[in-house]
């Protein structure tokens, strides 16, 4: 299972920090990604974290503001998000897989778990 949290209303140029913690899996054997989606769009890949070694995958529009780190010994994966704009509003959504392959690892279906979502609001 997982449970993401974190998410809030914030001015554009804030930070925010959201949470995804994982249970029932070993966390060093899990990728895990997060996604968005805004209204009336489809879900959409932000970033991710190959299981094992750890390293870090984003899309084009979270290079250089958006951080992914992971604990696992709390099986807890860490989207540090800086310089919000007005855009990055929308439900964000972490998933995982023991089975995700790097080639893929943007896609939606390379994950079988999510979490629930937690809302981020970037408005003046």
């Amino acid at each position: 299972q997982l449970q993401a949290s974190g998410g809030g209303l914030v001015q554009p140029g804030d930070s925010l920090t959201l949470s995804c913690a994982a249970s029932g899996v070993t966390s060093s054997d899990y990728s895990m990604g997060w996604f968005r989606q805004a209204p009336g769009k489809e879900r959409e890949f932000v970033g991710a974290s190959w299981r094992n070694s750890g390293t870090t995958y984003y899309a084009e529009s979270a290079k250089g503001r958006f951080t992914i780190s992971r604990d696992n010994a709390k099986s807890t994966m860490y989207l540090q998000m800086n310089s919000l704009k007005p855009e990055d509003a929308a439900v964000y959504y972490c998933a995982g897989s023991l089975s995700a392959i790097i080639s893929t690892i943007r896609r939606t279906s390379s994950y079988g778990d999510w979490g629930q979502g937690t809302q981020v609001t970037v408005s003046s």
